[in-house]
């Protein structure tokens, strides 16, 4: 972890941690409803505030640093691991799965099925969606249901913040009155609002992923990927509804033999 926190994305990881204290700092520094709260004695809010901001920074740095599912070595792709669902251990038959896998012509590892090479992390990464520079790294299996509960987290904060920092805006008697006496808080304004409209994208996204089970690289490159081009557009192997797809993506932990699934999926279609 700490080889991560020094390579080329140390820099959008101190920038995004900075920018987000100073954004706080912007808010408790002006007339806003926080510091109003603050001069009362009624420190709820601001507390509760704080600790959601906090929560925020330290699910970017569990998202930016965690492992997403690398593919270490051949033997990555010989199985599961143990997974204490019985529902999903059922989903999954005995018998080894008839679709090849191949090799990377990148690192030459043998790629698991949904497993897809990332160029900026040149490793093989596990049921790929994709590679985010917000957090400088990849969102792959171990680390996917992380990114959508730091989306969450971070929805309500900048939400709260733009709020926050609305309340502070006072009217003054000419625009350039108006103007240096709000300029701090029209940049929170400027910063959270851009920040709400993009996290709520991504996780209106994300969630839909998710209740499909589906990835972004699999819904953008369907056309491309061996396993997905020949069967209809509308058609997802690995779809079991969406209550069943949702508690596998939040609940499920360990790694999946997709291989497995997609074949009993095949067996059932032909």
């Amino acid at each position: 972890m700490s080889k991560n926190m020094f390579k080329s994305g140390c820099f959008v990881r101190t920038a995004h941690v900075i920018l987000t204290w100073l954004t706080t700092l912007v808010l408790f520094l002006h007339n806003t409803d926080l510091r109003r709260c603050q001069e009362r004695g009624d420190l709820l809010h601001p507390v509760m505030f704080s600790a959601l901001v906090l929560l925020s920074v330290l699910l970017y740095f569990t998202v930016s640093l965690m492992d997403p599912g690398f593919v270490l070595s051949d033997d990555d792709t010989k199985g599961t691991s143990v997974v204490s669902d019985e529902e999903l251990e059922k989903m999954i038959p005995e018998e080894q799965s008839s679709f090849k896998q191949r090799r990377c012509g990148f690192c030459f590892l043998l790629q698991p099925m949904r497993a897809k090479h990332c160029r900026t992390c040149q490793r093989c990464v596990r049921r790929f969606d994709h590679h985010c520079p917000w957090i400088d790294n990849c969102v792959g299996e171990r680390n996917h249901r992380w990114f959508l509960l730091y989306l969450c987290v971070q929805f309500a904060a900048v939400c709260w913040a733009l709020q926050a920092a609305w309340s502070g805006v006072v009217f003054a008697s000419s625009w350039q009155q108006w103007f240096s006496r709000n300029g701090f808080l029209l940049g929170a304004i400027g910063v959270t609002g851009v920040f709400s409209v993009v996290v709520l994208l991504l996780l209106c996204i994300h969630l839909y992923l998710a209740s499909a089970n589906t990835t972004t690289w699999e819904f953008m490159s369907r056309h491309r990927i061996a396993y997905l081009k020949h069967r209809d557009s509308e058609e997802n192997p690995f779809d079991r509804g969406v209550v069943c797809n949702l508690w596998d993506f939040f609940c499920v932990c360990g790694t999946v033999a997709w291989e497995r699934i997609y074949s009993r999926y095949a067996s059932r279609t032909v």
